[in-house]
């Protein structure tokens, strides 16, 4: 036991090494390619069905596939990686990813493109599970809620970098290519991750001592934070499963159901309204401001101030935003929500979550979280248009505005402060 507490504070202490930097870089570049998946669905559900490949029917099979998939990918991630070792799961599912995602660019049919769709899913599933938990094991206490807060703003890339790509690349050589370049880009990764080390944190939990002092050493090289540094003399969080279950799942399903109910219905609600708006995907570029800024505040006054806090603005400018009738009422409401919605996405997907579980449970915990949410996800749609058709588009707001008002009770009533501190 004292050697596992040793081992364990000295990770807490480390100060970033090139080993660190080449361990994030590489989180980093995964989780462009998770984000980077969304659109890419999107711009290719559009292009089957506007090419005949698929009927509009057909295509929400596609784009719900994909989601199905990804949560059993959560779920997996979840097991492997508590119980055979993060790096195995980190290793294996880019692999599987990439590999049916290039089958992808050579389906002869719907059904043979939505069935490799499904369970190259799976394969990345365990991509968002993986690396912000991972990021947070790897990361020292001091600066932990600022490296998983930055891997979440890179993530976030994804989404101007997959349209200008798909924008480019499907006009000229079909929507296959899409298929092509990220599959190809996937495996590129693979082969680069698989000298990916493995949790230190997870082989002391499993009792590996040898193992795990091996890559503390070299996470070491530059020395360590001072620990009369009053973040790093701080209790450890008591984390208890139940309660990080809960408090994990209401934040998560929230942050996505917000984000993706406003962000996908957006243009359809402006058009009911008969206003035009510029360009989405420069709109959508300039209101993920709300990423880094979540990314600094986490590690300044707390996850718990800024969650909480965020949720209730988004539900306030979300209300707000549905009484407003002109062009730049809607511009300027619209990038506050969606500022907030970005500022929860770095807070609770990115630093918050894996922070709410032990080690040993860790990857189970996050991965039933973002399974729960991705279902979620995959039914919101399908309550959003019926809504919009049967009642008013009001109607959205208030579901959002409810959705955000409850996270935002749950993390205030339930969820501990993990600010700099130690969760083993």
């Amino acid at each position: 036991m004292e050697q596992a507490m040793n081992l364990q504070q000295r990770m807490d202490t480390t100060k970033e090494t090139a080993t660190f930097y080449r361990v994030f870089a590489m989180i980093a570049a995964g989780m462009i390619l998770d984000g980077a998946d969304v659109y890419l669905a999107s711009a290719v559900s559009s292009a089957i069905v506007s090419t005949h490949f698929a009927t509009l029917a057909q295509g929400s099979v596609f784009l719900s596939s994909g989601f199905l998939g990804l949560f059993f990918g959560s779920i997996f991630a979840g097991f492997i990686g508590d119980f055979l070792g993060r790096r195995k799961a980190y290793s294996t599912n880019l692999l599987i990813f990439g590999v049916l995602t290039l089958g992808a660019a050579f389906a002869t049919n719907i059904w043979m493109l939505v069935g490799l769709r499904f369970f190259a899913a799976i394969g990345l599933g365990a991509e968002i599970v993986t690396g912000y938990a991972l990021i947070n094991e790897f990361a020292p206490i001091k600066n932990r809620g600022r490296w998983s807060g930055v891997t979440s703003v890179i993530a976030n890339l994804a989404a101007p970098l997959t349209l200008l790509l798909a924008a480019s690349v499907i006009p000229r050589y079909t929507w296959r290519a899409m298929f092509v370049i990220v599959g190809v880009l996937a495996l590129i990764l693979w082969v680069v991750r698989r000298h990916f080390p493995e949790s230190p944190r997870w082989l002391i939990v499993r009792g590996e001592y040898d193992k795990a002092e091996k890559i503390i050493e070299k996470l070491e090289v530059n020395g360590s934070y001072s620990t009369n540094d009053s973040s790093v003399k701080r209790q450890p969080v008591k984390t208890r499963i139940g309660i990080g279950l809960l408090v994990a799942t209401v934040a998560v399903s929230a942050v996505n159901l917000t984000q993706y109910t406003f962000t996908s219905w957006m243009p359809t609600l402006l058009i009911k309204q008969g206003i035009e708006v510029v360009h989405s995907l420069t709109f959508s570029a300039v209101m993920m401001a709300g990423a880094p800024i979540g990314a600094l505040l986490v590690d300044v006054i707390g996850r718990k101030k800024v969650i909480v806090s965020a949720f209730v603005m988004t539900a306030v400018f979300g209300m707000i935003y549905s009484q407003q009738h002109t062009t730049v009422g809607i511009l300027t409401v619209g990038f506050l929500v969606v500022s907030m919605m970005y500022i929860l996405m770095a807070s609770v997907v990115g630093v918050y979550m894996s922070e709410l579980f032990p080690t040993y449970f860790r990857f189970r915990g996050t991965g039933y979280a973002n399974g729960v949410a991705k279902i979620l996800t995959v039914l919101t749609p399908y309550f959003a248009a019926w809504a919009i058709t049967q009642f008013s588009a009001n109607l959205i707001f208030y579901f959002i505005a409810a959705v955000a008002l409850i996270a935002a009770i749950v993390v205030a009533v339930y969820g501990p402060e993990t600010k700099q501190k130690a969760i083993y």
